[in-house]
């Protein structure tokens, strides 16, 4: 095996392991969706099983990635992004970066609120996210926070903190996200929900 094909696929693992962690889902969940086993999931994330298209094809589909962004051989020099929007718990991602690990973009389209809808499941995952908020209304519950941003606004936040986010009005809510592997200090300018617009105030948490 040639040196470069042999770089391709060490670097497989570690994309597969971020992408999965970055959407918060589970081996478990993965497994589900693309029929392959738990054991088999884990060897390709740490590299103990060799990546194959019968393995990486599925994979691609559940986490709405192009297979060449997959193996990192998209051509380095179009600058240009071919978005695959995908959804994720009823939330529409659409990535803005092309390369797996590391910083990724999205913007998240989510719909209008449901008010007989259950709350999302507070989850928690290695990383760090900074959500920026372009239009709509965001509930964010980050441990035992719960606060709204509004167009304009933004949170910064250690993955590892549970935490879930939802719509809180009735119109789509547009947000822009970066999500990274660096867990860092939480800093946060937004409202307590159903606090009045008045009188925002600073949270900050560990």
């Amino acid at each position: 095996m040639s040196d470069d094909l042999s770089g391709v696929l060490t670097a497989v693992g570690p994309r597969l392991r971020a992408l999965r962690q970055e959407s918060g889902m589970t081996l478990a969940r993965l497994g589900e969706l693309t029929g392959i086993s738990v054991s088999t999931l884990s060897r390709l994330e740490s590299g103990g099983r060799k990546p194959t298209l019968e393995l990486l094809l599925p994979l691609a589909r559940a986490h709405g990635v192009q297979l060449d962004e997959l193996v990192g051989t998209r051509a380095a020099e179009d600058p240009r992004i071919h978005p695959k929007p995908f959804n994720l718990h009823g939330t529409t991602f659409i990535p803005l970066t092309r390369y797996l690990g590391g910083m990724r973009a999205y913007k998240q389209i989510y719909p209008p609120l449901d008010p007989d809808a259950p709350l999302p499941e507070l989850r928690s995952h290695e990383g760090y996210d900074w959500l920026y908020v372009l239009s709509g209304r965001l509930r964010l519950r980050l441990g035992e926070h719960d606060m709204e941003l509004r167009a304009g606004e933004a949170a910064e936040f250690d993955t590892r903190v549970p935490h879930a986010m939802s719509n809180a009005g009735t119109r789509p809510l547009e947000v822009l996200g970066l999500f990274g592997p660096q867990g860092e200090r939480l800093h946060v300018r937004a409202r307590p929900a159903g606090r009045a617009a008045a009188g925002d105030e600073d949270a900050e948490a560990h």
